[in-house]
């Protein structure tokens, strides 16, 4: 099992203005000064699996639930989970065994505000239940963390009459690929398509049920996010990455989504290569779908990039109990980083 840096989970909550403080400035028109690294980008978490913004968005268009795992997870079925299943959470310190539905019971409303539609809650229910089952996050002590390095548990402060409606609908049901449990990574936000999850999570090999799909329905508040970090703040994070003063960012290489795989942050020494992932980390990101421009006083200049600066517009297509259903989407520049670690997997990534 390969091991992933925390993802982003929507948690029920909206993370946009701790985001922003995390991440640095929110640009405003006109804010920019001397000096500044301006991001413009998409999404939230790592965009591997399924987005919990795009699952709020299709079910509000009509699609089931077995629809929405569907789509999000290439290729894959509904099939039964092992009967008699427990899940070994670690809680704390301690290792705590469980029955399966009732740590999914835990976890929907932990994951998902329950005031989504049924089937947002349903499809979040079987991603859950499956994720459990097939993370391994601790070897042979554990299965998941109760944290969002796997997905996120409360127990019964997380039960809600809604979430639990969800849990018993979907009784007993996983995702699963070839007929066998498949492990369902889920995060935010995607910003209209996610990854292919090898471009994703460091040593992760190719697997067909996750491969890179639109998301036109995703428009979660970090569907798109603008942000400015002063070149004094990004020296200070990039330290040990940078050859002399910061000038700037270019992008190398991104995956099937425009999320960045390599780059090379520049400086007045020379240039140094560094992964999407780890640039997003240490500026602050929401997630590596992300394009750069440099504001020196009145003026701003696009710093070196690679490939188109928007995606192009996606269709999305009709579920089989959805009739003729085909929506325009979005991908442009919008949208931020929502992998838990347990989406991964939860929110992790390989969580």
């Amino acid at each position: 099992m390969l091991t992933a840096s925390s993802t982003y989970h929507r948690h029920g909550r909206r993370p946009l203005a701790l985001a922003v403080l995390a991440a640095g400035v929110l640009a405003l028109p006109g804010s920019a000064r001397a000096a500044e690294l301006l991001v413009s980008g998409a999404g939230w978490g790592h965009g591997v699996g399924m987005s919990q913004e795009g699952a709020l968005g299709y079910a509000e268009h009509g699609w089931s639930y077995e629809a929405i795992l569907a789509h999000y997870y290439t290729g894959t079925a509904i099939g039964p989970a092992p009967a008699g299943a427990r899940v070994r959470v670690l809680i704390g310190k301690r290792v705590k065994s469980m029955p399966l539905e009732t740590y999914v019971r835990g976890v929907v409303a932990a994951e998902m505000p329950s005031s989504w539609p049924v089937a947002a809650l349903e499809a979040q229910a079987v991603a859950s239940r499956t994720y459990a089952l097939t993370a391994h996050a601790g070897g042979s002590r554990f299965d998941v963390y109760a944290d969002t390095r796997s997905q996120l548990y409360r127990g019964p402060a997380a039960y809600t009459p809604q979430g639990d409606a969800a849990v018993a609908a979907t009784a007993g049901q996983i995702v699963t690929y070839g007929g066998q449990p498949a492990i369902t990574y889920f995060f935010a936000s995607s910003g209209g398509r996610t990854e292919d999850v090898e471009n994703a999570f460091l040593g992760a090999l190719p697997e067909p049920w996750l491969r890179s799909v639109d998301d036109p329905f995703d428009q979660g508040p970090l569907h798109g996010w603008r942000i400015a970090i002063s070149f004094h703040s990004a020296t200070l994070r990039l330290r040990g990455r940078l050859r002399g003063a910061f000038r700037g960012i270019e992008v190398l290489r991104r995956g099937s989504s425009p999320r960045i795989l390599a780059a090379a942050v520049l400086g007045s020494r020379g240039r140094t290569t560094i992964s999407g992932a780890e640039l997003a980390a240490r500026l602050g990101l929401f997630d590596t779908w992300a394009y750069f421009s440099v504001a020196r006083g009145p003026g701003t200049a696009p710093s070196t990039t690679l490939g188109p600066t928007t995606a192009p517009a996606t269709t999305a297509p009709a579920p089989a109990s959805s009739g003729s259903l085909k929506v325009a989407g979005s991908g442009g520049s919008e949208g931020p980083a929502g992998s838990s670690q347990g989406a991964l997997g939860g929110t992790a990534a390989p969580g």
